[in-house]
């Protein structure tokens, strides 16, 4: 799907980025703050070019935006504030030439999805924070994308609101069949959430330094992917030491 590299003036963010995501499949992208997946996320979306290399969906190489894909941005502001959440849920289809009654239909579809039917008439400004998301999610999902890319969505949330969208995202996406690439710093996020994780090094220059499949079966706890968990940790406390190393920072060996 992505094989990447990305330089900014004379820095090189992501060098040699290869992977591929199956249809259907969660991906995590796992990595120390800096490291560029945010930015090979925006390169999947075609938000931005790549220097060398190339981006494909649907065996079609992605140039400008990527009309496979849809985003779902960490932050619940790019909802539209002066529109409810199933005026919100229905532009996209409205964009695409669906009318007015069809759009609404679709839109009370994918907020029924999502469990806020009973918040179709309130603005962004009424909801919480955790609704926001949702309704951004189910403004995604509503296009029907086949992929979606979703930058660190819940990162804002408290901890308990966190937990339950990680659940309600599952549940979602299983009943799509949609492919997700998810961008995380969270271990825990990535081993409940994901199919496969791919684990990031430090940046400038990051590579994909490994890749695990989950096997365990959902929903999950930490008890039933604790070894996995531990695994992960060792590889990403070595990159955050890197990271930690290059800004000044004295520590000891992580490895």
């Amino acid at each position: 799907m992505a094989s990447a590299e990305i330089t900014f003036d004379d820095l090189t963010v992501l060098e040699d980025v290869d992977f591929k995501v199956e249809p259907g499949e969660f991906v995590c992208l796992l990595g120390p703050s800096g490291c560029g997946k945010s930015t090979l996320l925006s390169a999947i979306a075609g938000f931005i070019p790549l220097t060398a290399g190339d981006v494909k969906c649907n065996d079609e190489t992605v140039n400008g935006i990527n009309r496979h894909a849809g985003f779902v941005f960490q932050s619940s502001e790019a909802l539209f504030d002066w529109m409810t959440a199933e005026q919100n849920v229905a532009y996209g289809p409205r964009m695409r030439g669906r009318g007015k009654a069809a759009s609404r239909r679709i839109a009370d579809e994918f907020l029924t999805k999502v469990g806020l039917s009973h918040a179709a008439t309130q603005y962004p400004r009424e909801l919480s924070g955790g609704m926001k998301q949702r309704v951004q999610i189910a403004r995604v999902l509503a296009n029907e994308p086949q992929l979606v890319l979703m930058d660190e969505p819940f990162g804002a949330l408290d901890a308990q609101t966190r937990n339950i969208l990680q659940q309600e995202l599952v549940r979602i996406w299983q009943r799509t069949g949609c492919s997700v690439v998810f961008v995380t710093h969270d271990i825990d996020e990535s081993v409940i959430l994901a199919d496969r994780i791919v684990v990031m090094t430090a940046g400038p220059a990051a590579r994909i330094k490994s890749v695990y499949t989950v096997d365990a079966p959902r929903p999950r706890s930490r008890a039933n992917v604790a070894a996995l968990y531990d695994q992960i940790q060792r590889d990403i406390r070595v990159e955050v030491a890197k990271t930690l190393r290059g800004q000044g920072v004295e520590i000891e060996d992580a490895a």
